[in-house]
């Protein structure tokens, strides 16, 4: 099915509730039954039936299918933000003693569950540089069960080749998982490309309004049921019916927001390729990235996110550009309606900031739906205070 077709008709059984456009939000935490053996159907298989709104919910699987299809994948769950979907993928696939290959840098809530949770059990983690296929194969060992890609990252954008680290993980029997928040099923479909989980974070640009918190999971009917009974289930981890409705939502604009947004974002990375106090741009459809080819090949299309390498003497003097713009607000995470900074610095106390690395002088935009030239106009009056 076309997007179109998916985002606006797909599951929505319009005759089960009034004929209404917008389905209803099903605010219930339980439902009953008119007989015993229906229950009890509902107790041997809670995914196929609605029991308790911690499981299934009419509002939930509206949303739940959607993202499915939109990932062409055969099943998904909607949890309550995208470290339960992390947490649930991971846990799902690992027992005490076994390894993990996970590209380095994660996001925050990947690595702390690799570094902090996962050895209590004897689950060891090796970081890898993700940008050649070499650097798995080395990584590899006999206990090997998990392999974890995030492609691109969300600060300096490396990718993986999603087709063959998938195509050696099937040799070995390894499951894949890829996080997939930065392009959306829009940009990127890691399922066709071999991939056995996909998750992303649904806050971003699936919500859109920066108004609530979930996470989607991706994959086959088998391995989707198995987390839903187990992980899923013991963490309490699935979203609300309000904030589902939410994302059904901001589900139907998510093609024109992505648009809007990607179209601006080329407008400011040209900005900023020619502006002099910028020394280095990231962004993984810049002709100019280092994995520009591999990207043109697995993304159709990349959005708001971009990162500049900043000319700064010091942490103050970033700190004050920051403050300097009046149109970006100083916040984490992105896909919102609203334009974003996030400076690598801010994780820096003042006195370990060094000059002399560029990381340090990194600066994380999302540029969000108001007009390119609106933005680029704030940003040359604050680069011009530098």
């Amino acid at each position: 099915m076309h997007y179109s077709q998916i985002i606006n008709e797909l599951a929505e059984d319009r005759e089960q509730y009034f004929n209404a456009v917008s389905p209803p939000i099903v605010q219930t935490s339980n439902f009953a039954f008119n007989d015993f053996a229906s229950l009890r159907s509902a107790f041997e298989d809670e995914m196929s039936d609605y029991l308790y709104t911690r499981g299934m919910n009419p509002t939930v699987d509206i949303l739940r299918k959607k993202l499915a299809a939109l990932d062409e994948a055969e099943d998904a769950l909607v949890l309550n933000s995208g470290a339960s979907a992390i947490f649930c993928a991971v846990m799902s696939n690992v027992q005490a003693g076994d390894h993990i290959v996970s590209v380095q840098k994660p996001y925050t809530w990947a690595w702390k569950l690799f570094d902090n949770v996962l050895t209590r059990y004897n689950v060891t983690t090796t970081y890898i540089d993700g940008t050649r296929i070499e650097h798995f194969e080395e990584a590899l060992q006999p206990n090997t069960k998990v392999i974890y890609l995030e492609s691109p990252n969300s600060l300096t954008f490396e990718l993986q080749d999603i087709e063959a680290v998938a195509k050696l993980a099937k040799s070995r029997g390894i499951i894949t998982i890829i996080d997939n928040s930065y392009c959306t099923p829009i940009f990127q479909k890691p399922h066709r490309l071999g991939i056995d989980l996909c998750l992303q974070s649904a806050t971003k640009y699936i919500g859109g309004h920066s108004d609530t918190v979930a996470g989607v999971l991706t994959g086959s009917k088998a391995m989707i049921k198995q987390i839903f009974d187990r992980e899923a289930h013991n963490t309490g981890a699935f979203v609300s019916p309000f904030n589902a409705w939410l994302l059904l939502r901001g589900l139907r604009t998510l093609p024109i927001r992505l648009k809007q947004s990607a179209e601006s974002t080329q407008k400011v990375l040209s900005f900023f390729k020619t502006h002099p106090k910028i020394e280095k741009v990231y962004f993984p459809l810049d002709p100019d990235f280092p994995q520009y080819e591999l990207a043109k090949k697995q993304m159709t299309g990349a959005s708001g996110l971009l990162t500049v390498a900043i000319k700064a003497e010091s942490h103050a003097q970033i700190e004050r550009f920051t403050f300097d713009l009046q149109h970006f607000l100083l916040a984490v995470s992105w896909g919102g309606h609203e334009s974003l900074v996030l400076p690598k610095c801010a994780g820096l106390h003042p006195d370990d900031f060094d000059p002399n690395e560029q990381e340090h002088r990194l600066i994380r935009f999302y540029i969000g739906l108001e007009e390119a030239d609106f933005l680029i106009e704030d940003l040359a009056q604050a680069l011009d205070k530098l």
